[in-house]
């Protein structure tokens, strides 16, 4: 009899000490499609992976690939597995051809073989013109590129990609996913671990863990068929949304609601409303208008719906500016690095209790363009103001009327919650009696209670995003900066911290985002698109969408926003 094909896994369990992080877990992943695994933060993704990669030995049950064990057969499976792990594992002093070189060797690729591997790979990943730079130097999507490079160097029959696409933008995602796609037709099996539920849902099947446990197998459609006559969009009125959803989610009979443009969108309980207008207490100019489900509400509705409860900073005293005041103003700001224009005359302003989010592909200047407007980085030309305060001539006053949340978790690791707490409650400037107070009330409005004493690096990641937003607000800053605050995060993690901003907002704090899940850039008041140092389009999310709605695209999302204006603005360069 023959090998099996694809991946089977058999009873699998899986436990670090007492910690069980995989529960007798029997599925199939089969050759010629694309398997999505997905699931919360600590629902045993990453340990799957590893374990089916051969680099964890199962607790007890059964792996076999094409028929092989991953321990017992190691060096078969290596010989059929591309790998590709979730953090970016090549060597960023290195250049592209470098890193290709280094895993050809590691992988035993004949050098009389890899001149012409190299050149396939080049064609497939468009990285051809980028053979001399150094790793480190790559944009987000091109250094992921290069690891599917990396893992492809053999042509795998398995290939394991872990979280491939976090912190990467929708237009590199997409390219990234057509790349993928191509390898099905030569009957590779693929397993994607994902944190963007649109991702999921383009998979063939998924498998969607929770606390180790298999919930779910199957064909995504099949998993949203369950809320037919469930999920509603609610038109609003401007600045009605965010009031409307802290409301309606507190309700027992909603199981999940998220902003989309200018609409609330909702997921109800099954069976527990006839007439949702009612039910919902809806003002007579709203109207629950059924829509069809999305993988993500059935992915929050089997994961049990949204945590219970408001945010507990709706009664914080945190408060921003006076209504319409401008409480960030960038004026035609530039910033160049020798004779190369990262930012170029960016303009916009943000009025008090709005949320504007700068948006762009990795590399475009968005980034340059956030540091500059929190004082990290010094403007070539042009104006910042914070809260009224010229970053320029009173830089230190402006930085205190702010509240800044890191790209990636930048709290210190080796320091307890409290110290944490403490240090930043120094860098504000508060002493004493306020520095306790504000320390006890940031301990007490995120829970932190429990890892008090704890090293922050060791905490859960849901709790080291709190943290890190606490250390962000414990000052009360009428301004708050958010630079891709969620990467990485699950969705029910980020529900909970847009409910927090959310809360922020209606107490009059504005806020600036960077962000590369779409369905967060749905709550911003206004959106910034930058792109090659320029802001291309400015406007509502369903004012970017509008602009690109056409026969063959009547119902846009914001991703088909982002990618169609991006190509608009190259044809009419090109022309």
């Amino acid at each position: 009899m023959g090998a099996v094909p694809g991946v089977m896994l058999t009873g699998v369990c899986k436990a670090f000490g007492g910690n069980a992080a995989l529960v007798d877990l029997t599925a199939r992943v089969r050759p010629g499609c694309i398997t999505g695994l997905v699931g919360p933060d600590g629902a045993g993704k990453t340990t799957l992976v590893r374990l089916v990669a051969g680099l964890l030995t199962p607790s007890a049950g059964h792996i076999t690939v094409d028929g092989l064990d991953p321990v017992r057969d190691a060096g078969s499976v290596r010989a059929i597995l591309g790998y590709m792990p979730q953090r970016f594992g090549l060597y960023e002093d290195l250049t592209v051809m470098e890193n290709l070189r280094l895993h050809a060797e590691l992988q035993g690729l004949d050098s009389g073989e890899q001149p012409v591997v190299f050149e396939r790979l080049f064609m497939f990943t468009g990285l051809a013109a980028f053979q001399a730079r150094r790793a480190g130097r790559l944009s987000g999507g091109m250094k992921q590129k290069l690891g599917l490079a990396c893992a492809l160097l053999r042509r795998p029959r398995l290939l394991v990609l872990d979280e491939p696409s976090v912190g990467v933008d929708p237009l590199s995602r997409r390219e990234l996913w057509r790349m993928v796609r191509e390898l099905c037709a030569e009957d590779t099996c693929i397993i994607w671990s994902t944190a963007y539920l649109d991702e999921a849902e383009r998979c063939d099947e998924v498998l969607l863990l929770n606390g180790g446990r298999l919930l779910f197998q199957g064909r995504p459609g099949e998993l949203t068929a369950r809320l037919h006559g469930r999920t509603y969009l609610i038109p609003c009125v401007a600045g009605e949304r965010r009031r409307l959803l802290a409301r309606v989610t507190c309700e027992p009979w909603v199981r999940d609601g998220v902003i989309q443009g200018r609409n609330v969108r909702l997921v109800c309980v099954e069976g527990a409303l006839e007439s949702p207008d009612t039910a919902l207490g809806l003002p007579q100019t709203a109207r629950a208008v059924p829509v069809a489900a999305r993988f993500e509400d059935a992915f929050v509705d089997i994961l049990g719906g949204l945590p219970a409860g408001r945010s507990a900073l709706a009664g914080m005293g945190v408060q921003g500016g006076a209504p319409e005041a401008a409480m960030v103003d960038a004026e035609a700001l530039t910033k160049r690095f020798g004779d190369f224009t990262a930012a170029d005359n960016i303009t916009f302003r943000v009025p008090a209790g709005h949320i504007f989010g700068l948006l762009g592909p990795n590399g475009a200047g968005k980034s340059t363009t956030f540091k500059m407007m929190c004082g990290l980085l010094r403007a070539t030309s042009g104006r910042a103001r914070i809260a009224g305060v010229d970053l320029l001539d009173a830089p230190e006053a402006a930085r205190g009327r702010l509240g800044y949340m890191a790209q990636k978790f930048s709290l210190y690791g080796d320091l307890s919650v409290l110290q944490n707490l403490a240090f930043f409650a120094g860098i504000y400037g508060l002493a004493g009696a306020r520095r306790r107070d504000a320390i006890d009330r940031m301990v007490s409005l995120f829970h932190l209670a429990p890892f008090a004493r704890a090293s922050a690096g060791e905490l859960p990641l849901g709790f080291k995003q709190r943290l890190a937003l606490a250390c962000a607000v414990m000052h009360n800053p009428p301004v708050l900066f958010l630079d891709e605050p969620t990467s990485g995060v699950d969705p029910i993690t980020r529900r909970e911290f847009w409910r927090h901003i959310g809360a922020l907002v209606e107490n009059g704090v504005s806020v600036v985002v960077t962000t590369h899940f779409m369905d967060e850039a749905e709550y911003c008041d206004e959106i910034g698109l930058i792109y090659r140092g320029r802001m291309i389009a400015r406007g509502a999310p369903d004012d970017l969408k509008e602009r690109i709605r056409s026969a063959d695209l009547p119902d846009p999302t914001l991703e088909d926003a982002f990618i169609g204006l991006i190509r608009r603005h190259d044809a009419g360069d090109a022309a």
